[in-house]
């Protein structure tokens, strides 16, 4: 191969790899997907109310991660411009790092580095995130 064509063969095998990453990105993920033992606090902040509420208790956690961990999401739309939400759910480990933060929009929406993120066949239990949020609002 002459070195004409053999950088337009990388160029081209450059551009087909970063095609097929950027698609990638588009598969439905999980938006959770730590085991609820790793999660020692979740903070949910309610964008409606702006009350912020900690949740320590150990059922409580379990009930939440094992409820978004179940859902698949597809990536949708660039959300950048888009103003407002639902809650904001950051979850953290024993050492108090984070280990994920992202939005809930509702039942099956979510917004993550960016982007929307539809679900895909099960959906989210946003009343219980209501529950939660009206718990908190109350006390």
């Amino acid at each position: 191969m002459s070195g004409g064509k053999k950088a337009i063969f990388i160029v081209i095998a450059f551009c087909l790899c970063m095609v097929l990453l950027y698609g990638i990105t588009y598969l439905p993920r999980k938006m959770m997907d730590e085991d609820p033992r790793d999660v020692s606090k979740i903070i949910l902040f309610d964008g409606g109310t702006g009350i912020e509420l900690e949740i320590t208790d150990r059922a409580t956690i379990e009930q939440l991660v094992e409820d978004i961990s179940g859902v698949h999401f597809a990536k949708n739309k660039l959300a950048l411009g888009y103003m407002g939400f639902g809650y904001r759910l950051t979850s953290y480990n024993e050492k108090g790092k984070v280990i994920n933060r992202f939005i809930i929009n509702s039942e099956d929406t979510v917004r993550y580095k960016g982007f929307f993120y539809k679900a895909k066949g099960e959906t989210i239990d946003y009343e219980y995130l209501q529950q939660l949020a009206k718990a908190a609002a109350s006390r």
